[in-house]
């Protein structure tokens, strides 16, 4: 599922291709891309034809588009979502669900989305911040997340520290593959308990979460198959730069031990077993 990093530079492309046009149309060609949209697809098209986008915001894995209207368009990629620039006339994409069409005849946005597990709606009133996305937590990269606050609350939890770091209400965007990328840096297993870290290395932490991100919002994020591209259409290639997720059996960057795998939460996590020891008394899986 895409995280931070290409949520992120989904919405820059959003921004510079988008914000300023004036929507004339929506068509719907699949219900399912609208369902978070109470009203039904035919009111989703209604609502926003002859409104301006304004914006491209994001709070964590969610998009939202403030609208003129004041308004907004909540739109989340799911497992296969794609936001793409085409232009008019172009083939339709296999998979198009929702095709926005602007009155100044320039490139349609198209909501492309193979497994329909993302889809968008609109937000009454929810140009400053929809209230649909509200309890999620501010992301490292936002200017007014607070690290105190962040370092203070993981602290007081009683859980698992990859745990806490995928609990979108402790901080957002962070995903498998980043939480994995950020605890190798840490040198840190993701079964060590959080109110067992001290202050210092809880932000160290948070550090190298917030490192992680930033690398890889400048590298496009991470491709590992056709489904996430930018609004291009062109993949990231962060995977290249990849030290724990995805490289089971390969030698440690770092000290040389072979990467290992562990089943976590129906996924996996990838590790270090010399680097991030598994602390004692932790359970498998």
């Amino acid at each position: 599922m895409p995280e931070l990093p290409e949520v992120e530079t989904v919405r820059q492309g959003l921004a510079q291709w988008v914000v300023g046009r004036r929507i004339t149309s929506v068509e719907v060609r699949h219900p399912r891309a609208v369902r978070r949209h109470i009203p039904g697809d035919v009111h989703f098209a209604d609502v926003l034809a002859g409104r301006t986008v304004l914006e491209a915001r994001r709070r964590g894995k969610y998009l939202w588009l403030p609208l003129d209207s004041g308004d907004a368009i909540i739109g989340h990629l799911g497992m296969s979502g794609q936001m793409l620039l085409q232009p008019p006339g172009t083939t339709d994409e296999t998979h198009l669900r929702v095709r926005f069409r602007f009155a100044d005849d320039g490139p349609e946005l198209r909501f492309v989305d193979q497994r329909t597990f993302g889809g968008l709606s609109v937000s009454e009133g929810g140009a400053e911040l929809p209230d649909e996305i509200a309890h999620i937590a501010r992301d490292p990269m936002d200017p007014e997340f607070s690290d105190a606050e962040f370092v203070a609350a993981l602290r007081r939890r009683h859980t698992e520290v990859k745990r806490a770091l995928l609990d979108q209400t402790l901080i957002s965007g962070v995903g498998n593959i980043y939480a994995d990328e950020a605890l190798w840096r840490a040198g840190l297993h993701g079964a060590r308990p959080t109110d067992a870290l001290t202050g210092p290395a809880a932000q160290r932490l948070l550090g190298h979460v917030r490192d992680v991100l930033g690398e890889a919002i400048t590298q496009g994020g991470t491709s590992f198959d056709a489904l996430y591209v930018n609004v291009n259409g062109e993949s990231g290639y962060f995977d290249r730069a990849l030290n724990a997720y995805g490289r089971e059996g390969e030698p440690c960057r770092r000290c040389g031990a072979p990467i290992r795998r562990e089943a976590f939460m129906n996924r996996s996590s990838y590790s270090c077993p010399h680097c991030q020891p598994r602390p004692r008394g932790s359970l498998r899986g």
